[in-house]
């Protein structure tokens, strides 16, 4: 009975293990090399855009999708999580890392940041720049265009005008200021 429970042949069979060599093949190789011109399942990757934060190899200043309030509102939960340790909440620079020593970044608010490409927020994100790691392991690429929009709102907040509110809405924000201070008088 002991000899019947000891079948070793599903436990030991011959196969190559990634990176064994082996005399099967030419190269002497047992792992194989993808077949010229074939693409992994879920690695297509046709939009430069999107992808790239590029368009015909230039930082482009504009987002591959429409960008709507659920974006946003994930841009920012996104840039809350894998941001703010270094750029804090405002986007000063001003992150805890910084706080405990570290080189801050620079303000998203500085004149060369405001006026970069959308597609320079997107490339940093993907391929690292300076001290600041790639985090196109972490964060997918959707993700990375909703963050580089949501740092574009911290930009607004910070250096909008009224200029920049439409009339309709410029007239509501009046009546409501007035109002707000029409009521404060005692």
């Amino acid at each position: 009975m002991l000899v019947a429970g000891c079948r070793l042949d599903m436990h030991i069979q011959p196969k190559y293990l990634p990176y064994e060599p082996t005399n099967f093949f030419g190269d002497g190789r047992s792992e194989r090399q993808p077949v010229t011109g074939t693409v992994a399942r879920g690695q297509l990757r046709l939009d430069e855009l999107l992808y790239t934060g590029k368009e015909n190899g230039v930082l482009a200043d504009k987002f591959p999708f429409p960008i709507t309030r659920a974006d946003l509102e994930r841009g920012r939960e996104r840039y809350n999580i894998y941001c703010t340790p270094c750029h804090d909440y405002t986007g000063q620079g001003d992150g805890m890392i910084a706080q405990r020593g570290f080189p801050p970044p620079p303000s998203f608010h500085i004149e060369r940041l405001r006026t970069a490409p959308a597609g320079h927020f997107f490339d940093v994100m993907t391929n690292g720049f300076g001290s600041m790691y790639s985090y196109a392991a972490r964060v997918e690429p959707e993700d990375r265009w909703r963050i580089a929009a949501y740092i574009r709102v911290l930009q607004a907040s910070r250096h909008g005008t009224i200029d920049d509110v439409p009339l309709a809405e410029r007239q509501t924000l009046t009546q409501s200021a007035s109002g707000a201070a029409g009521g404060q008088t005692r």
